[in-house]
């Protein structure tokens, strides 16, 4: 076993997945701290599958190492299994067994002993709040329940480390938020937790996240840090003709970035551009501004800024193949 830097629970070097002349993920090196909530960010095509998959030990890297708990993953991903789960985006639910079925196959497959399985089960279904519906046939529940008998599978082995691909794509915005507070309480109990989202107002949960693009990572942080690193002022313009005040922002001195937010623009502007000079420029272009105010600049700004392109926070989720 060739082990990786100690006081980590995951950690990469170089690593690096091809598929024939498409470069999915490009030299990442970082490392995840033990009972972190870490966030890999970004859209369609920037590598996050891939890089989760490399590190279950499903895929091998093209170059580079990725260890688990001291196990390299590449080199032997048998001897990393028992510390990990991955739940993949298409998690291998059997929809026509019920959740208890679902559960005890999984207990099964995990070779748990059969004395801590009652235990187990217990703490799984308060959690998640399947007990009520624990007779209930899997296909039968919503895209929510699903995802949370998803991760109740994943856990039912108590791995350390937790592999999670978009686990709340798909999912309705109440659902969404009851299955982060069940990630914050893993964490709480010591659990490292590894999240792929292509939503940037939710990896703002995250304790720190990478930034990915096109296989290769923009920047690493904690959130907020990342959010105070943005220079200059950022600023919501509501316009009556958004889309093309985005575009016209954008050709104008003093902008460093414009982008789409619902029927707003966020501006990011240097310290000399005032909220008099966007509206007067604006306006001899016909274009009315109805209001504007300073805000502060969210994840999704960050990453639009460093890109230099338009990501939406709901657009839909890559594929399960090179995302």
């Amino acid at each position: 076993m060739t082990e990786g830097p100690s006081g980590t629970a995951v950690s990469m070097k170089g690593l690096t997945r091809r598929f024939g002349a498409l470069t999915a993920v490009d030299g990442l090196t970082l490392e995840i701290r033990s009972g972190e909530l870490f966030g890999i960010v970004g859209p369609d095509g920037a590598g996050k599958t891939t890089t989760l998959r490399m590190l279950a030990g499903v895929l091998r890297p093209s170059e580079g190492e990725a260890w688990v708990e001291g196990v390299n993953v590449g080199r032997d991903p048998e001897a990393a299994k028992p510390h990990l789960a991955y739940m993949a985006q298409r998690f291998g639910l059997y929809e026509d067994l019920t959740v208890q079925e679902n559960l005890a196959f999984y207990a099964d497959l995990y070779r748990v002993p059969r004395a801590e399985r009652p235990a187990r089960l217990e703490r799984l279904y308060k959690f998640s709040r399947l007990g009520e519906f624990k007779e209930r046939r899997a296909g039968a529940l919503s895209g929510g329940m699903k995802q949370k008998l998803s991760l109740s599978c994943a856990l039912i082995h108590h791995p350390q480390v937790l592999l999670l691909d978009e686990p709340t794509f798909g999912v309705d915005p109440i659902s969404r938020r009851e299955l982060w507070l069940i990630l914050h309480e893993m964490v709480a109990e010591g659990i490292t937790i590894v999240v792929s989202t292509s939503y940037l107002d939710e990896a703002e949960r995250c304790d720190r996240v990478v930034l990915l693009d096109r296989g290769r990572a923009l920047a690493l942080d904690r959130p907020q840090t990342l959010q105070d690193s943005l220079e200059g002022t950022m600023r919501s313009v509501r316009a009556d003709q958004p889309r093309r005040a985005r575009d016209l922002l954008r050709t104008m001195a003093g902008v460093e970035s414009a982008s789409l937010f619902g029927e707003s623009v966020h501006v990011l502007t240097g310290s000399d551009t005032g909220a008099d000079f966007l509206e007067s420029e604006l306006g001899r272009e016909g274009i009315e501004v109805l209001e504007q105010e300073r805000i502060e600049p969210s994840l999704e700004d960050v990453f639009i800024h460093l890109v230099g392109r338009d990501v939406r926070s709901d657009a839909p989720g890559p594929g399960a193949d090179h995302g």
